[in-house]
C-alpha cells in the first residue's frame, strides 16, 4: 500500500507542475494585458515602465521560473488590482468555498447512500420509481435557475431565509445566523450531488447483490443486514468513491455560479473578477490552488480504491 501511495503521489506532483506550466503559458500568451495597463490616464511611457516593473517584458521561461520559485517559497505574488498578496486573497476566500462545497457534499452523502441502498433492496417499487424521477429532476435542474427560484420563494415571498452573503451585516457572529445563510446555497449544490450519489449507490448495489459470493452468504443463513453491510456494500461503494472524488473538486471549481447567485464570497467570485481584469497573479494563484484540490482529491480517491479493492493497488 505504501509503494502504491508513493507512485500516486509522484504522479500528482508531476501533474500539478504540468498544469502550472500550461496555465502560465496560456494566460501570458493571450492577447491584451492586465486591466491596470489599459488605464486611459496612463501614457505609453508609463505603461512601458509599469510592464517593466511587473516583469511582463521578460521572456516567458524567465517569468515562469521567477513565479515558480516564489510559489515554492509560499509567495504567489501581489494582485495588480488590489495591491494585496495573492496568498491573503485566496486564504480569505478558500475556506468559504470549502465550507460551502463540504457541507453540500456531506448533505448529499448522508441522504443519498441510505436512500440508494433502500432503492436497491426495493427495486422497481413505487419508492424506487419516485426516487428515480426526483434524481433525474435534480441532475437536469440548472443551478442558477433553482437558486433564483429558492431566493424568490424563501427570501422574497416567505422571508424566512437570507437571500445571500455569509452573515447578516451589522450583527455579531452567531452560529445560527451562519447556518441560515448556508441553507439555500448548500441546498442548491447538494441537489445535484444527491441525485448522482443516489443513482450510483443503487446501481452499484443492484449489480453486487447478484454476485455469487452474495448468494453464498445468503445460503449460509446470514441476515439481510449482514449480507448488505458486511459483504455487498463495500464493493458497491467503489463507483460511489469515484463520484465523490470528482464532486469535491468540481464543487470547489464550479461553485462560481452558486456563489454569484447567493453573493457568497468564495473562490469562484475571486477567479471571475481576476479573469475579467486579467489579474495574472490572482488567476495563476486560484488556478493552481483549484488544481491542487482536484489532484489531491484524485490522490485520496486512488488510495480509497486501493483500500476497498486490493487488486487495484496490486495491479
Amino acid at each position: 500500500m505504501v509503494a502504491y501511495a508513493i507512485r500516486r503521489l509522484i504522479q500528482a506532483v508531476v501533474l500539478l507542475v504540468i498544469v502550472s506550466i500550461v496555465t502560465f503559458i496560456l494566460i501570458h500568451s493571450a492577447p491584451g494585458g492586465p486591466a491596470i495597463l489599459a488605464n486611459p490616464d496612463l501614457s505609453r511611457d508609463q505603461i512601458a515602465q509599469a510592464s517593466a516593473q511587473l516583469g511582463l517584458d521578460d521572456p516567458l521561461p524567465v517569468q515562469y521560473g521567477r513565479w515558480a520559485g516564489n510559489v515554492l517559497r509560499g509567495d504567489f505574488g501581489v494582485s495588480y488590482n488590489t495591491i494585496e498578496p495573492v496568498v491573503d486573497l485566496i486564504g480569505a476566500r478558500l475556506p468559504n468555498t470549502l465550507l460551502l462545497a463540504g457541507m453540500a457534499l456531506l448533505l448529499g452523502l448522508v441522504i443519498a447512500i441510505p436512500l440508494g441502498v433502500v432503492c436497491a433492496l426495493r427495486r422497481n417499487s413505487w419508492l424506487d420509481r419516485a426516487v428515480a424521477g426526483l434524481t433525474f429532476f435534480g441532475v437536469s435542474m440548472p443551478v442558477f435557475w433553482l437558486g433564483i427560484m429558492l431566493i424568490i420563494l424563501f427570501s422574497v415571498q416567505l422571508r424566512v431565509l437570507p437571500s445571500g452573503g455569509m452573515m447578516s451585516l451589522g450583527e455579531p457572529f452567531s452560529l445560527w445566523d451562519r447556518l441560515r445563510h448556508l441553507i439555500l446555497p448548500v441546498s442548491v449544490l447538494a441537489l445535484g450531488n444527491l441525485a448522482e450519489l443516489t443513482r450510483y449507490t443503487r446501481s452499484g448495489l443492484v449489480t453486487v447483490m447478484s454476485e455469487d459470493y452474495v448468494r453464498t452468504a445468503r445460503a449460509k443463513g446470514l441476515t439481510q443486514r449482514s449480507v448488505v453491510v458486511g459483504h455487498a456494500l463495500r464493493n458497491a461503494l467503489i463507483p460511489v468513491v469515484t463520484i465523490i472524488g470528482v464532486m469535491l473538486p468540481r464543487a470547489v471549481s464550479g461553485a462560481a455560479i452558486t456563489e454569484a447567485v447567493f453573493s457568497w464570497p468564495g473562490m469562484g467570485q475571486l477567479a471571475i473578477n481576476a479573469a475579467t481584469t486579467r489579474d495574472y497573479p490572482v488567476v495563476l494563484g486560484t488556478t493552481l490552488v483549484v488544481a491542487a484540490v482536484v489532484i489531491f482529491s484524485s490522490f485520496i480517491t486512488d488510495l480509497a480504491y486501493g483500500y476497498l479493492d486490493p487488486r487495484i493497488r496490486l495491479g
